[in-house]
């Protein structure tokens, strides 16, 4: 199996002491710092822009995970690579360039990711799979922290790593929203490599660094796979 990715998602955390949490993170052995960019249109919420963004690369040397969750996203490329993200995600359904979108997020020199809304088929990503970097199965309706898991999940990340084995894709494959010690194996039995986490870290009543080494723990927990009988 791969290894396992873990991404904080900063949007939890608590910003009175921002950079001490981010640093808190990294030691702990997170993997990527995962950034959720909202624009009160696409999903009902706001968050950060590129100014947040590099203040978060200040405080960190790890990858920044940037995750558009906003309209016309191609409008603000240039300006999220500048401020210093590793891997622009954009979604599905904002995209109606989807191709030249990731290709613009390449030549940036960005990790292109494209994710995808609960209610939106998997089958969507075929086409641009060859451009994908990441993929990202959303395991809420996105918009909000601590929201319950939609366990469906489960079936979409095991249809996108059919998708993504058949390409002979190396793409990470990414869940986001809701995940925890308890869904997380199960995820990574799917097939899905890298974890996005809001509350099971910046809540876990013993610090961030519990919180972080219960969701790698869980994750070595893979259910045995069903055998199909006939």
């Amino acid at each position: 199996m791969d290894p396992v990715i873990i991404a904080p998602s900063i949007v939890s955390a608590d910003h009175l002491c921002l950079r001490d949490q981010i640093q808190s993170c990294q030691e702990a052995g997170a993997d990527w710092i995962h950034v959720d960019v909202m624009d009160g249109h696409f999903v009902p919420n706001l968050t950060m822009g590129p100014f947040m963004v590099r203040t978060y690369r200040r405080a960190t040397t790890l990858p920044l995970d940037v995750h558009l969750m906003i309209e016309q996203p191609e409008r603000y490329l240039e300006a999220f690579a500048e401020a210093g993200a590793s891997h622009l995600t954009v979604h599905v359904e904002t995209c109606p360039h989807l191709y030249r979108t990731l290709q613009h997020i390449k030549s940036l020199g960005c990790v292109a990711g494209v994710t995808l809304n609960p209610g939106t088929p998997v089958s969507s990503l075929e086409a641009v799979l060859h451009l994908a970097d990441l993929v990202l199965i959303m395991s809420v309706n996105p918009g909000f922290s601590n929201q319950e898991f939609l366990p469906e999940a489960v079936e979409r990340v095991r249809q996108a790593r059919h998708l993504l084995d058949g390409e002979g894709s190396k793409a990470y494959l990414e869940v986001d929203g809701g995940v925890s010690p308890e869904n997380v194996g199960a995820l990574r039995g799917a097939g899905a490599n890298a974890f996005v986490s809001a509350h099971s870290i910046f809540s876990d009543a013993n610090g961030i660094a519990d919180g972080i080494a219960g969701l790698r723990a869980g994750a070595d927990r893979v259910p045995p796979a069903k055998v199909r009988r006939v």
